[in-house]
């Protein structure tokens, strides 16, 4: 009787483990089915910006578009080629360059968040989008509040991943060596794939050049500026960041009902930027699920 019961009970056991396989096999197969019809979909561009040539991607269509805001010194591909595959799910998604960086020229300006956020706004009007959520990575998610607080009309929900808006969220340190910065100093990943979309290292050492000053001539935002957000936000940093976990706190407290998520990592190894991205880590999966979950909600 007892080995008759243990049969059954392996018999049991078996039967879960083979539907868990079929499962697993058929959301592997739907998610791979999704990635395919995305990379189907998929168009690129240049919008004529505030005096830029700015490049665009779209890929796979949605009623609500999702559009993700690179890093300094990125690329799209650096910032998010990990994850545009693993959101493949979510729609239709909007990739852009901002002034100087990849394939979208430069104007005689210095860099600005605020001119950046003015950038995107125009584009999504060259576009005929009305409203979008923003998901913005580093310089990107600072760039992201910014589009928040100027032109909230266009905003549904913001996602910002390590983003700050004053000088003493950044680690110690941070400025008093960005004087000192040269290109050298600059991930070479980045390097390489600035080089792989734009061959012209005059243009890679401009884009560092503005980069660095655009840090160096930081000032700090007001409270209030992030209190007059009023689109849904998810504040998202790593444990060892760049930015503080308490600078990120205390931003997603200056804007009513924001959610907080703390990820273990460097900054932007939970989104396998290119630079900090871990073989096999199974954080970009999860930051992709936890995106979809708040955009959806």
């Amino acid at each position: 009787m007892r080995a008759f019961n243990k049969l059954t009970i392996n018999l049991k056991i078996s039967i879960l483990i083979a539907l868990f396989l079929i499962a697993s096999g058929m959301l592997v197969n739907a998610q791979q089915k999704q990635i395919k019809n995305m990379e189907n979909l998929k168009t690129s561009g240049y919008a004529p910006v505030n005096g830029l040539n700015m490049y665009y991607e779209i890929h796979g269509k949605g009623t609500m578009p999702l559009v993700l805001i690179h890093g300094g010194g990125s690329t799209i591909e650096t910032s998010f080629g990990n994850m545009l595959p693993l959101l493949s799910g979510y729609g239709k998604i909007i990739a852009i360059e901002l002034q100087a960086h990849g394939r979208t020229s430069d104007r005689d300006a210095p860099e600005s968040f605020m001119q950046d956020a003015d950038d995107v706004a125009a584009l999504l009007k060259y576009l005929k989008i009305d409203k979008a959520d923003i998901l913005g990575f580093s310089n990107g998610g600072s760039t992201t509040m910014q589009i928040a607080i100027r032109h909230p009309d266009i905003v549904n929900k913001i996602v910002v991943v390590a983003g700050a808006y004053k000088r003493d969220g950044f680690i110690p340190g941070f400025f008093e060596s960005m004087p000192n910065a040269t290109l050298d100093n600059m991930p070479a990943p980045l390097k390489t794939a600035y080089l792989k979309v734009s061959p012209n290292k005059n243009g890679l050492q401009t884009m560092f050049n503005k980069d660095k000053q655009r840090m160096i001539t930081f000032k700090d935002w007001n409270d209030d500026d992030l209190r007059s957000i009023k689109a849904p936000a998810l504040f998202m940093v790593a444990d060892h960041d760049v930015i503080t976990v308490e600078h990120t706190v205390q931003m997603s407290r200056l804007i009513p009902g924001a959610q907080l998520a703390v990820l273990p990592g460097v900054h932007g190894s939970f989104i396998g930027e290119a630079g900090t991205a871990k073989n096999g880590s199974k954080l970009p999966g999860m930051t992709a699920a936890l995106v979809e979950e708040f955009l959806n909600e």
